[in-house]
């Protein structure tokens, strides 16, 4: 049974490391990042020292250290939080005041709710410790690992064998902890650490068909899902959960579909779920027989979730109701919740006063793949004093994305100083000049390190040193953060997605559907406008396909908010109004399409 009906995903690098730590007693589950085990190493210190554990330190040149170091890491997070829980059912089972305002969390249909306002009225304090111990449960410990991020790594210039890669490396050291929760894979499929799953018997059901440790996989499109579910499910691996994420409204990274949008992917799958679940248990009851392991005799569990964008209760509902969601992903928002994300002041700051025009898709991550930004942020500003000095690219201290072999043999950064320095001799060399070197240049040096930037604030919020990661600091929220313009208690953010108060100001703040649409059109606007030239066909096509989904979506939007009368009457009004806009923007950027199809067929 779950308390909530939304989760934290994670958030950076850095901004959700410990939020198990802060939340997880109150039920509210949240998701750590496992792309940074020196950030692990460092939070492991710093919590021992808080409640008084044994540390004793895992060296970066020991045998396996980064998968030392993350189990490690999960295990004290572990005791912590259900230590805290423990003593959080005391507590609330000794103080009536403690109790109620726990309560007061839930949302009404809680069921443990309903169960404790019955013991109240009725019984006394043996009734409430019994329900309490009945119902009541933390929130998941989930783990997040971006299966691209998979860098192979070397010992005495020798390589290391593929599951000491950095995601093979993290994924061991989550499958070793003492969780029990779930493994969140993102950023698309990596068949060979999809692979290395099978070699760890707690993603295998038991005896009586439960999971030590499950699988979410994030998709932004149910084709994915399908490929990659029957892959897993071929290894005899069950996907617990598909987590639908738009692919553009949201934070970090944005992998941009070919224009599906997320109404029509959510209607596709909760359509499909009972058919794909169908499905993919026949393929993985059939692996596990071939393996000799235990075979449930129903299909095990498969939930649907989805973020992205999501602001208002109104929203959450609906995604709740009408495609039958177990739970909403509400990341960005949580920025602004000390309580519930390690945020340091100053940015929380910046994030409570920056406006829509602020938060921007960016070229700034070395990954390759348009990140979610915000203007001001102190890691870019330092990226650009360094620019106007002469001295491009940052030191790569933390190599977790060493994705380009241009000039050397093994994979350097593109946010390095050595890269930038090479990269812009190399620019210097073209004979280029005015407008055409200063764009060539500032691609080259758009790129930041993320890898310290999206940890720092973690650190800064819990008063530890940065002189190994440098003061700045990035951060990557969705744009639905602009219309949230002040710190909140995590009390205040949870009654706002519940309804029960209003933290947006905003009125003109579009439904999250319209967001997203708005986001593809400026998206493919922005390739149109960049492109020089006639395109090749393959390009053509390309934009041809992504605008007849949209097309395909943006009717679907109308008819939603002209028949569904689930939406209040002042949001359907105002969001077909500005879903004609929106259509409008797309009826132009077809013209400009058959245009370009005009000037290629006379080319030809």
């Amino acid at each position: 049974m779950h308390l909530h009906s939304f989760h934290i995903p994670v958030m950076g690098i850095g901004f959700t490391i410990d939020s198990p730590i802060k939340v997880a007693h109150l039920g509210i589950s949240s998701a750590i990042s496992l792309v940074d085990d020196i950030l692990c190493e460092r939070m492991r210190e710093f919590y021992c020292s808080k409640y008084g554990m044994p540390f004793t330190a895992i060296p970066s040149d020991s045998d396996d250290s980064r998968a030392h170091r993350i189990t490690k890491y999960l295990n004290m997070v572990n005791t912590i939080v259900n230590q805290k829980f423990s003593q959080f059912k005391e507590l609330i089972t000794r103080k009536q005041d403690e109790l109620e305002n726990f309560m007061a969390l839930l949302p009404t249909t809680s069921e443990l709710r309903v169960k404790l306002q019955q013991a109240l009225q009725q019984s006394g304090p043996s009734a409430i410790s019994e329900v309490i111990n009945k119902y009541m449960k933390p929130g998941s410990i989930d783990v997040n690992i971006m299966t691209k991020l998979d860098k192979e790594n070397y010992r005495n210039n020798e390589k290391l064998p593929s599951e000491f890669n950095d995601a093979h490396a993290a994924l061991r050291g989550f499958a070793l902890s003492e969780l029990t929760s779930s493994l969140i894979l993102s950023a698309g499929m990596n068949p060979r650490l999809y692979s290395y799953l099978e070699q760890f018997d707690d993603f295998y059901p038991s005896d009586d068909s439960t999971f030590l440790k499950k699988i979410i996989l994030k998709v932004s499109d149910y084709r994915s899902a399908i490929i990659q579910g029957k892959f897993l499910a071929k290894k005899g691996l069950w996907i617990s959960e598909f987590r639908v994420e738009s692919g553009l409204n949201c934070g970090g990274h944005a992998f941009a579909s070919q224009g599906y949008l997320m109404g029509p992917i959510l209607a596709e799958f909760s359509n499909n779920r009972s058919a794909l679940q169908t499905e993919l248990f026949g393929i993985y009851a059939q692996a596990l027989k071939a393996k000799n392991k235990p075979v449930p005799a129903t299909a095990p569990e498969m939930k649907l979730t989805a973020q992205g964008g999501v602001g208002t209760a109104e929203e959450h509902n609906y995604l709740m109701q009408r495609y039958q969601l177990d739970s909403i992903g509400w990341g960005s928002p949580f920025l602004l919740v000390p309580e519930a994300a390690s945020v340091d002041e100053e940015t929380i700051d910046l994030l409570a006063n920056a406006g829509e025009d602020d938060y921007y898709l960016s070229d700034i991550s070395p990954v390759g793949v348009m990140f979610n930004n915000v203007k001001g942020n102190s890691r870019d500003l330092e990226k650009q004093e360094k620019i106007n000095l002469g001295k491009p690219g940052a030191a790569c201290t933390k190599k977790f994305v060493l994705l380009n072999s241009e000039f050397t043999d093994r994979p350097i950064c593109t946010a390095s100083r050595q890269y930038q320095k090479q990269k812009i001799d190399d620019l210097n060399q073209k004979g280029l000049t005015g407008t055409e070197y200063q764009l060539e240049f500032n691609r080259i040096t758009a790129k930041a390190c993320i890898c310290n930037g999206l940890g720092s604030s973690t650190l800064i919020s819990h008063g530890l040193d940065t002189k190994n990661e440098g003061a700045g600091v990035s951060v990557c929220p969705g744009p639905n953060l602009a219309y949230f313009n002040r710190k909140a208690s995590l009390k205040e953010m949870v009654d706002h997605i519940y309804g029960r108060i209003n933290l947006i100001s905003a009125p003109h703040r579009p439904n999250l559907f319209v967001k997203e649409l708005d986001m593809y059109l400026d998206y493919i606007s922005k390739q149109f406008n960049e492109t020089s030239g006639v395109p090749a066909s393959k390009t053509i096509d390309g934009w041809n396909e992504y605008l007849s989904n949209l097309t395909v979506g943006t009717e679907f939007y109308l008819q939603m908010f002209t028949r569904d009368t689930n939406w209040e009457n002042e949001t359907r009004i105002k969001t077909l109004q500005q879903l004609e806009t929106s259509k409008q923007h797309l009826a132009n950027l077809k013209k400009v399409l058959e245009e370009l199809k005009v000037r290629k067929e006379v080319l030809v």
